[in-house]
């Protein structure tokens, strides 16, 4: 997905779909350096099957849940993983401090910057969704 371009021109539908955007990404990042930080196999492309591939991130996804519950002081200290405060924004996690890019890490950029028409819809009923159905309490305060 890719957030609505000129940052000064946007509605405030569409600055709330950036926002909302840029909060996912940042999850999903958080989400997968921890498990790259924590189980080696994330640190390279995993070659096999997708089907494997499935089990393997669903199985280690259990196993940190079960470790986050059972051995928190160890497993995720305080600080580990990013937070969000009210005050000050992100709080970035100490994970990111012994983190590689993995194998995400020589992905080179596209030179075609152009979304599809389907690309476009998508992102349009994601951005209807947001402020609608969808919209969370702290989203106004979040772009202004």
């Amino acid at each position: 997905m890719k957030p609505y371009p000129r940052r000064n021109d946007l509605s405030r539908e569409q600055k709330i779909y950036n926002y909302r955007l840029c909060r996912c990404r940042r999850i999903v990042e958080n989400a997968f350096g921890v498990l790259t930080s924590r189980f080696r196999i994330f640190e390279k492309p995993i070659t096999t099957s997708i089907d494997k591939v499935d089990v393997i991130v669903k199985t280690s996804c259990a196993l940190h849940n079960w470790l986050r519950k059972t051995s928190p002081a160890s497993y995720t200290p305080p600080g580990f993983i990013d937070e969000e405060c009210q005050r000050s924004g992100l709080r970035l996690g100490t994970w990111r401090q012994n983190a590689s890019g993995g194998p995400f890490e020589n992905i080179t950029s596209q030179n075609n910057r152009n979304s599809t028409r389907e690309a476009i819809r998508i992102r349009d009923n994601y951005c209807h969704y947001f402020n609608n159905d969808g919209a969370v309490p702290w989203q106004d305060s979040a772009i202004f």
